[in-house]
Formats: structure tokens, sequence, C-alpha cells
């Protein structure tokens, strides 16, 4: 989700997957923000890179008014077309994480599965992007794989780098109060780029009302 060196073509590459027949990763929300989505704040909700648009209409159809960006107009099609056909509203935006319009403590919840596109300097900033944008006090939901991914090779960006380990998270948000955080494997069935036995994190925090 970035035209950093390294990965150059990011958009074509995800145009390029999100062009397939069906949903690379599937119509059903990611089983780990089901499991914590009665923990996030309802209000305003920012889903980061969130592709063809399973979690953000899942979130919509349990009452958060939610925004949603992803580099792929292909990704974001099929994202407008979900949400419709769901019935419900989402605010959809194409474009990179830099284009994005974050808004100083605009959003009551900001979530992020797999958005292990960011190298570790990208990830820093976008991190603080994420906090920023978060209400003090707001809630924070990251799901990612961890280094033992590069084992299972069922999804991920496959770089050691992009991987998260408890520092990761714990270090990029400092001061949050972790309702939930767990170190994990279980076997994901998210379409065909999430499925079979996954090394996993999952973080629900709680951004500190003063910094």
């Amino acid at each position: 989700m970035t035209n950093e060196k390294g990965f150059a073509q990011a958009k074509e590459v995800w145009d390029e997957r999100f062009r397939r027949e069906g949903f690379l990763f599937g119509e059903e929300p990611n089983q780990y923000l089901v499991s914590q989505a009665a923990k996030l704040t309802k209000g305003r909700a920012l889903l980061v890179a969130d592709g063809e648009g399973r979690n953000s209409v899942w979130l919509a159809k349990q009452g958060f008014d939610v925004d949603a960006f992803d580099i792929s107009s292909e990704a974001t099609e099929k994202a407008r077309a979900f949400a419709a056909k769901s019935g419900v509203q989402v605010n959809y935006y194409c474009c990179e994480y830099r284009d994005f319009d974050w808004r100083a403590t605009h959003y009551d919840s900001v979530v992020g599965i797999f958005f292990q596109f960011a190298s570790p300097a990208m990830r820093s900033d976008l991190f603080l992007r994420i906090s920023q944008c978060l209400k003090p006090g707001g809630i924070l939901l990251i799901q990612g794989y961890t280094p033992k991914q590069l084992d299972y090779k069922t999804g991920g960006p496959g770089k050691l780098d992009h991987l998260y380990v408890e520092s990761t998270i714990k270090e990029g948000f400092l001061g949050y109060n972790w309702l939930d955080f767990r170190l994990y494997e279980d076997e994901l069935s998210e379409g065909a780029g999430h499925f079979g036995r996954s090394a996993l994190l999952g973080a629900v925090g709680r951004k500190p009302i003063s910094v």
C-alpha cells in the first residue's frame, strides 16, 4: 500500500490481486475483530487498508459510522458494491496512506487488520498518524502476523521486518492501556488470501486521555 522503494508498483500489484473474480480475503469479517468488537467505542471508526470491505461493512452493520481507505481502486470499487448490496453506508477513499485525511482526534475507534505492507520506517509513520487521529480514550484494534508466519506461509508479506512482535505494537503505541493482547496460533479461513494455520498477534488498546 505504498510506492516506497522495494514495493514500487504497490497499487498495480494490489489492483491485479483484487481484480480476480470473487473476494480475495472472503466476505466474512475477521474473527479477531468480531471477538473483540464489544471493546470498541461506538461512533466514528476508521478501517486502515480495508481492501474489499469485509470488515468495514460488518462494522457498519453493528452501527458504527465508518470511514475506510485502501490504495487499490479495484478493491475500493468492490467494497462500495459490497456495502450497497449489504444495505449499509461506508465512506470509502481510494488513496495511499500518506494521502488520507488524518484528522486529529477525529475517530472513536481505529481498526487495522493485516496491514503489514509497511516497512519499519513507514510503520512508525503510520502508527503515529493512527494514534493522532484517535480521540483521547479511543480504541485501537490491530491484528497481524508474527515471525513464525514465515514457516506457515499461509498469508502475509513474507518479510521478517514487516511482521509483529510484542514490542512492535507496545512501543509503537506507548502509554496505551491494553484491553486484550495476545500472541497465538489459529486456523484462518479468510478467502484464498489467508487460509490455514497462522501465527498471529491481536491487540486492543485504549489511547490515554492525556500524553
